[in-house]
């Protein structure tokens, strides 16, 4: 069975913003406050259905979906083999439970230039409206592969020529000035809870910690992957010069 599409439903100036540039909109329920930002966008589409409310909280599944919400066509996930490329850089969230922290690893995972995502279809976060609020449009251009076992695509990708790498807190190897981070590569990246489970640790090549000093919990989810996001990003614009 084909994986369904996601981000049919999106909330937030810029979430919305984003779907609209993309052509996804069906029908846009937006505040007439809300108007003026975003009419240049409606005028180039013709097929947006567009209501005017007096409140989008009243559809919203947000808490905040400032003054819009919108129906979409949903994206669909690109195949996983299609991520093994020789530039891969790419993030494996495994079994990261919080929308807010997928949106904004999603936008930290733009800005940076990473090629592509990989998520579970169980016992994950999923691309709702709330994800697609945090990562402020970059659900709209970051390419996603859904798979059902995050230990079998990292064997997949793998055996497709790409490094995988896990972050784990305990490991004495740090992640900054990785020379393995040059070549085609996954990050690994733990759920909030207990990190990275048994069977995804095995399937790595080798895990790697952020430093911190002393007495410091470890890092949220989403900022322990921008930071390596941006270190693979850093380390192969270095290796340009």
């Amino acid at each position: 069975m084909a994986p369904a599409g996601y981000g049919d439903r999106v909330e937030g100036l810029h979430a919305v913003t984003a779907a609209l540039e993309a052509g996804r909109v069906v029908r846009l329920f937006a505040e007439a406050s809300r108007l003026p930002s975003i009419q240049p966008m409606i005028d180039k589409s013709t097929d947006v259905d567009l209501l005017v409310v007096d409140d989008a909280r009243d559809m919203a599944e947000t808490q905040a979906p400032q003054g819009l919400v919108a129906r979409c066509r949903p994206i669909m996930p690109v195949q996983l083999d299609s991520l093994a490329t020789d530039d891969a850089a790419l993030l494996a969230l495994d079994h990261i439970e919080d929308p807010q922290n997928v949106g904004a690893l999603a936008r930290s995972a733009a800005a940076a230039g990473i090629t592509g995502l990989v998520m579970s279809s169980r016992r994950a976060a999923p691309l709702s409206a709330s994800a697609f609020k945090a990562s402020a449009g970059a659900l709209e251009r970051v390419a996603v592969a859904v798979v059902g076992s995050i230990p079998e695509a990292l064997s997949r990708l793998k055996d497709r020529g790409v490094w995988i790498v896990g972050l784990d807190a305990s490991s004495e190897q740090s992640l900054f000035g990785l020379d393995l981070l040059t070549e085609p590569v996954a990050i690994v990246i733990g759920s909030e809870g207990s990190g990275l489970a048994p069977l995804t640790a095995k399937r790595c090549d080798m895990t790697v910690s952020i430093p911190m000093t002393s007495g410091v919990e470890s890092l949220n989810a989403s900022v322990s992957a921008a930071l390596a996001a941006f270190e693979i990003m850093r380390v192969r614009g270095k290796d340009r010069d």
